[in-house]
């Protein structure tokens, strides 16, 4: 029996596996659907993919990347980095390959892990480290688009928009990037948007040689420019905690907004109705420009049908209108908070993760959840942030959980005890009450079906950190 199975090769399986080496553990197994590492980084392909964090920031505390070309660095980048590290710290040969991991039922004493070619294997613990966006969201409507359609976030590879009329169904963080691309190529480009986005300028400068020697020769400078990211990011966290800092930030945007766009009646179209924040924050450059090219329609009006070559739409007075299109692009985010997986995680008693949380996550910690013994998330519930990197959070959990997994090496199982996730779930409702994710008057994927926020972290990093430090195990029932 494997001591511990590991789903998902991204940031935070590889990084859990790096640590688990450098314990000393090599009972564990990185299970990856995908033929090689970097999860997200490895399928969003799309053009103009990139990070929204800066790099140097974006990246592992114990792996730093001298290297980076930029601020902001392409997806490209961010794969070979992360592939770069499962080569470092050996733990490619972990990793099984092209193995889709359909289910996992608890069986008593440890769990069986269900894969898509009828195998099954036993593990003492499960880590799901599948991240939040792994699952594209592709809305329903009446009709079929017989043209090329997809997800943003499983791009056709010979997709060639040169000369075709183009329609982009969302226009969220993928989509401000790879907007500007189809502007230039397609013969016209019509975005369907439901709520119009804030963006914010991507200071994206490019670091060249000297700079890039520098940080290799003298990692102190690396290291201070890394805390100055950080700091910066930390300060900004309060704004989300107190919306009305946020009105400095709207200004500069709508400043943008009105350089970018001369049209009136488009920038109205293009100009939000709630507080910034409230939604993911879009960095672009370029996105309202391009927007405002001629060859380029924002239509506002619901979706009524998709016909064969057409995305038919309906104004509030009743009215439809037909827009002919060659292919159509769903930029339409993630199943963040209702992945069909959960209905396929079996824990004690026979109850699915769907049944116990029943359209709103909720785990102790962001990391453990009561009835599912030495079944372990890393960026599960309330994990998630709108002000900074991912990777800090991450991080945290990994370091907790390996106090988990050194306590399971001579215990049966370990799970939450009630009291102590329900208090840690009321905290953090209550923490998020009044931020502008909550009160900023906007319907976003932070919230679930329920209306509860199940997926931010409504503080700092730093009070996650110290939170995660703090814990050992009374938070926990040990079976011997």
């Amino acid at each position: 029996m494997i001591g511990v199975c590991i789903i998902g090769a991204g940031f935070s399986g590889l990084g859990l596996a790096i640590r688990l080496r450098q314990e000393g553990r090599e009972d564990f197994v990185i299970l990856e659907r995908g033929r090689e590492v970097g999860g997200t980084w490895r399928d969003n392909t799309y053009p103009g993919c990139a990070c929204d964090i800066q790099s140097h920031l974006y990246s592992f505390s114990f792996a730093p990347n001298p290297d980076w070309s930029r601020a902001y660095s392409p997806q490209s980048e961010i794969l070979r980095y992360l592939i770069d590290c499962s080569e470092r710290f050996d733990v490619r040969r972990f990793c099984r390959f092209g193995v889709t991991v359909v289910g996992c039922e608890w069986s008593g004493d440890h769990w069986v892990v269900k894969c898509a070619d009828g195998s099954e294997i036993a593990a003492h613990s499960v880590v799901m480290a599948v991240g939040p966006l792994s699952e594209p969201s592709i809305p329903s409507f009446d009709g079929v688009f017989r043209g090329p359609r997809f997800h943003s976030a499983k791009w056709e590879a010979g997709f060639d928009p040169r000369g075709l009329r183009v329609g982009v169904i969302g226009n969220g963080a993928s989509a401000v990037q790879f907007i500007p691309f189809l502007q230039r190529e397609a013969s016209r480009l019509v975005l369907f948007q439901r709520t119009a986005a804030w963006v914010v300028p991507r200071p994206n400068r490019v670091f060249h040689g000297l700079e890039k020697s520098v940080f290799r020769k003298l990692p102190f400078v690396r290291a201070i420019l890394r805390a100055g990211i950080y700091w910066a990011r930390e300060v900004f966290s309060y704004a989300f905690r107190y919306p009305r800092i946020m009105r400095v930030l709207e200004w500069m945007a709508l400043r943008q907004l009105a350089r970018d766009v001369g049209d009136p009646v488009l920038r109205a179209k293009l100009t939000p109705s709630y507080t910034i924040g409230c939604k993911r924050i879009l960095l672009s450059d370029d996105y309202w420009p391009a927007l405002a090219a001629p060859n380029v329609e924002v239509v506002t009006e619901s979706i009524l049908r998709l016909e064969d070559r057409a995305v038919v739409t309906r104004d509030a007075a009743g009215r439809e209108y037909r827009h002919e299109l060659d292919a159509l692009i769903y930029a339409t985010g993630f199943r963040v908070t209702d992945s069909p997986f959960y209905s396929r995680v079996i824990g004690r008693g026979g109850r699915s993760l769907a049944e116990v949380w029943n359209g709103s996550p909720k785990a102790y910690l962001g990391t453990t959840t009561r009835g599912f013994p030495n079944l372990f998330f890393l960026l599960g519930p309330n994990t998630g942030l709108g002000h900074t990197s991912v990777v800090l959070m991450i991080e945290a959990q990994i370091e907790h959980l390996l106090k988990l997994l050194r306590r399971l090496r001579s215990a049966r199982a370990l799970e939450p005890r009630s009291s102590a996730q329900d208090e840690f779930v009321r905290a953090v409702d209550r923490d998020v009450q009044n931020t502008v994710w909550n009160t900023g008057g906007c319907q976003s994927w932070y919230l679930d079906r329920t209306g509860r926020n199940s997926t931010i972290w409504p503080k700092s990093v730093v009070s996650y950190r110290k939170l995660m430090e703090s814990k050992n195990l009374e938070g926990y029932e040990v079976r011997e």
